[in-house]
């Protein structure tokens, strides 16, 4: 169980944490984006996909439910990271995203890192 567990971990080296590097995944990015999020990816040079989060107030007012969501994004992520290319990925929850059950937050994102590395795979 533990290797089980190394694998789905987030450490600090998966994460976006700078300004900087939010930037510059806002400057160009290739975008997947539906009703539940929209999600911004550029390549990076490392070896490895990292993830930054902007849930805002719009999406979800109470800071519950905005946890609630970035728990299931940074859930997502990790069970789908080791097939993942090296792309920094920002995602952002679209306006009542609150009102959406987990289960169609989950698939939304499956969707979208599909669609993100197949284009990342393809330029």
């Amino acid at each position: 169980m533990a290797g089980n567990t190394r694998a789905l971990a987030f450490p600090g080296q998966a994460r976006l944490k700078h300004k900087r590097e939010y930037q510059r995944v806002f400057a160009r990015p290739l975008k997947s984006s539906d009703a539940c999020f929209t999600v911004l990816a550029t390549l990076n040079t490392l070896d490895r996909p990292r993830l930054g989060l902007a849930i805002s107030r719009k999406a979800a007012r109470s800071a519950v439910a905005r946890n609630r969501i970035k728990r299931t994004v940074r859930e997502s992520f990790r069970a789908c990271q080791a097939e993942l290319p090296a792309l920094d990925f920002v995602v952002m929850a679209r306006p009542g995203l609150d009102l959406k059950d987990t289960a169609r937050m989950r698939a939304s994102l499956k969707t979208h890192w599909s669609r993100l590395s197949k284009r990342c795979a393809g330029s």
